[in-house]
């Protein structure tokens, strides 16, 4: 199975740049149509929330026509940048959105690779936070299927970057799912967005993980005073190849049109 992974999208109505710089509609346009171009089709898309900027109806309007020639099936899920209800009266069709009463949390069951979805999501804020039963319900749900391989997503990573203005505002109580967790070997990876960076780390026994921004990257400076500044950065996606002898196997890709490919060989030869 191939799941590919969609993070940061800020779309906005009306063809609007985001911080009046990105053009963020284009951007998923783009990223799009290279995601339906892959040799290897994806069997699904999880988008790891700020799908819109403001989460305004019109805005998620927007997302949804962009959306609409993706050919695989996909997944949303909310960032501190959406609004849960405007986004579940946009997609009405999807019908995970409603599982979760209040928080958008549900859990997909039709791929090889079940997919646990969770909401970090404090409303007006940009910071993230987990509810105590979304853990009680989270370790019901893993101990149903024990032996299912199994990837939770989310928005704000559980986990600390070293990136200090994004720390700021990250998940408040990242222990509270380290230890539903480290119950349940069968988590693969824990996959968020957030950060606008691919970041890897230990987590809970498993391995928790970042996805680049389809927008704009979050600038590299790992003191923790940095200044609050994006770039303009090649927009990225992420694909998570499942293989049950190797497990889960991640790959970041560029979207955009670059030189190549090149042969490194002429016949049996290393071209000099």
């Amino acid at each position: 199975m191939i799941l590919c992974q969609i993070s940061d999208l800020h779309i906005k109505a009306a063809g609007k740049k985001s911080y009046k710089v990105v053009d963020t509609a284009e951007s998923l346009r783009r990223c799009i149509a290279q995601v339906n171009q892959l040799k290897q089709r994806p069997d699904a898309v999880v988008f790891t929330g700020d799908l819109v900027d403001f989460g305004l109806p019109e805005e998620y309007a927007m997302l949804r026509s962009l959306l609409a020639p993706l050919s695989v099936p996909y997944y949303l899920l909310p960032g501190n940048h959406d609004e849960r209800q405007a986004l579940r009266e946009a997609f009405p069709e999807h019908a995970y959105l409603q599982q979760g009463g209040e928080r958008i949390e549900y859990v997909i069951d039709e791929h090889a690779l079940r997919i646990v979805a969770l909401d970090t999501v404090i409303p007006r804020s940009s910071n993230g936070e987990l509810a105590p039963a979304s853990m009680v319900w989270l370790d019901r749900v893993l101990i149903e299927q024990a032996q299912r391989p199994t990837v939770i997503v989310m928005h704000h990573p559980p986990f600390t970057t070293g990136i200090g203005h994004m720390d700021d505002i990250g998940l408040a109580n990242p222990q509270l799912l380290e230890e539903v967790v480290r119950r349940h070997p069968q988590v693969e990876r824990v996959l968020c967005g957030h950060l606008h960076r691919p970041i890897t780390t230990r987590f809970g026994g498993t391995i928790a993980s970042t996805c680049p921004g389809v927008s704009h990257q979050v600038v590299l400076d790992l003191d923790p005073q940095a200044a609050s500044q994006f770039v303009m950065e090649p927009p990225g996606f992420q694909l998570h190849l499942w293989d049950e002898r190797a497990g889960l196997i991640s790959h970041t890709a560029y979207v955009g049109e670059f030189d190549g490919p090149y042969p490194f060989y002429d016949g049996d030869n290393l071209i000099d």
